[in-house]
């Protein structure tokens, strides 16, 4: 098992993300194919098992944590997450902590993480009246969190303003990263960020949620002519594995199968060539049918709602490719005015735009995808009960 260095400690680079397991036919997370799954990752030098409070429903720290007590407590890290990205009137963390410990089944845990800091949640994490750091740095201090980091899907300014304000606090941040997402989220900037801040990074989604192995036909051939000898899961991850400041790649595995096939990738190490790269970076163009907007801004310049149409241009290219909560949650920290649907029509844009994007045309094909995308019929009812609440 191919390892990492962190402060001392030999981590495994593969990590058993627990967002996505195996379930039974009712839905509920099936422990016996979970066992089996901890046993032989253990059993193979896989040593990283990362858990969040929402995880299917409240339920996976729970199961997650049965698995790992059959084992030495030494033999494993365990990591768990703050829920401060979650809608909530409280957002205090003592009781919340010490309930997750609980539920793992642990006297502390060896990385802890602000979850999701993103651009709605980070009002919620630099509030003073939560004292959420304090806290956490605090149980730092108590040796019941042995390392403290935060995981990001937001954009990258959002990640720069709050590396300015607790960079120092943080030890590693966890990003999606996938040689899709190094242009179509921008990950290629974020991780410029992180290694300016001296910051390792988590990777989180290395496969997009499996739709980086699920190629349809047309991607199939693409991917065996560009990328010959290799499975798409191998390419991957190799990606990965060969970028310098990456010290962990979780994978959400669902199967036994999945656990076998990703401990044998991680067994050797085999960087990807820069020409194979290149080959996944030409096959995430043609993946993504993006409209080629290069943020030049000239459009924003003459629009008279004061749109960001970059920005919205570039979460309407994600959306497009597969409608995803990262965009509801960057469309929810914006007013109604600032939304697509704010778009006049007026064409004024249309006469900046050096790559010809038919802008008016692109803002109202998202304003209507929009309303498709997760989570998005809850923002729209929490925005209604926050309106009937100003006097």
């Amino acid at each position: 098992m191919l390892t990492s260095d962190f402060h001392g400690l030999s981590l495994s680079r593969l990590g058993f993300g627990t967002m996505r397991l195996p379930q039974t036919a009712d839905g509920k997370i099936d422990e016996d194919a979970v066992f089996e799954m901890v046993d032989y990752a253990l059993s193979h030098g896989v040593n990283y098992f990362d858990t969040a409070y929402p995880y299917h429903d409240g339920t996976s720290e729970v199961v997650i944590g049965r698995a790992l007590k059959r084992h030495d407590r030494n033999r494993f890290y365990l990591a768990d997450k703050f829920p401060g990205h979650q809608i909530s009137s409280d957002h205090t963390p003592a009781p919340l902590f010490e309930r997750q410990l609980q539920k793992c089944g642990v006297d502390y845990f060896d990385f802890y993480l602000l979850h999701n800091v993103c651009e709605n949640s980070i009002k919620t994490y630099t509030d003073r009246r939560w004292k959420i750091l304090d806290y956490l740095l605090e149980q730092k201090s108590l040796g019941r969190i042995r390392h403290l980091g935060f995981s990001s899907h937001g954009r990258p300014d959002n990640l720069r303003c709050f590396l300015e304000l607790y960079g120092k606090h943080m030890e590693f941040c966890q990003i999606q990263l996938n040689y899709l997402d190094w242009t179509l989220q921008d990950a290629k900037k974020k991780c410029e960020i992180l290694q300016e801040y001296e910051i390792p990074v988590w990777v989180m989604e290395p496969v997009r949620g499996g739709r980086l192995v699920r190629l349809n036909e047309t991607e199939s051939a693409r991917f065996a002519k560009l990328c010959p000898g290799h499975t798409p899961a191998e390419a991957a991850f190799s990606y990965l594995i060969g970028m310098e400041n990456v010290k962990m790649i979780l994978s959400g595995m669902s199967s036994i199968d999945q656990m076998r096939d990703n401990v044998r990738i991680f067994s050797e190490y085999r960087p990807l060539t820069e020409t194979e790269t290149a080959h996944l970076y030409e096959l995430a163009e043609a993946m993504k049918g993006a409209l080629p907007c290069t943020a030049c801004r000239y459009c924003t310049e003459t629009c008279p709602q004061k749109l960001n149409i970059p920005m919205l241009i570039s979460a309407y290219n994600d959306a497009r490719f597969a409608a995803n909560f990262t965009v509801s949650m960057q469309l929810d920290a914006l007013p109604e005015e600032k939304l697509p649907s704010a778009c006049i029509g007026c064409g004024l844009c249309l006469k900046q735009c050096p790559q010809k994007i038919d802008i008016p045309a692109a803002m109202r094909a998202f304003s209507e995808l929009i309303p498709k995308l997760p989570n998005w019929a809850a923002i729209c009812k929490a925005r209604e009960e926050a309106q009937k609440k100003i006097p």
